[in-house]
């Protein structure tokens, strides 16, 4: 489990897998990200991610109760980089607070490539 929240009501846990797809979904939702990269470990290139396993390209950490999340995007060409950086980090933010509860403390966006 990655966070948990402790209320009136009772305990809830929330695993990596559940809070990386919210933030996979989200980055995906957002204008000009073509998709999720995933490092091939074999050879050391990106390739983009099927929309299936989104949560591949985000690492989730919890640190005193608060989220650090890091993703690894590919953009579209022709877009700024540095506004669909920022559409992305508000939209993740909010999402995932919304969602589950647990507060984002930060969020590193990796652009590792850009596509026609």
């Amino acid at each position: 489990m990655i966070c948990n929240i402790n209320n009136e009501h009772g305990y809830i846990d929330y695993s990596e897998d559940v809070v990386a797809n919210i933030v996979g979904i989200s980055t995906m939702e957002c204008y000009g990200v073509v998709g999720m990269a995933s490092r091939n470990a074999k050879d050391g290139l990106w390739k983009l991610i099927k929309s299936e396993n989104l949560s591949k390209g985000v690492k989730v950490r919890c640190k005193d109760n608060t989220l650090l999340i890091e993703l690894y995007i590919i953009v579209e060409y022709g877009t700024k980089i540095s506004v669909i950086c920022n559409n992305v980090i508000q939209k993740i933010k909010y999402n995932v607070e919304n969602y589950t509860g647990i507060k984002v403390s930060s969020i590193t966006v990796n652009v590792q490539g850009v596509r026609v």
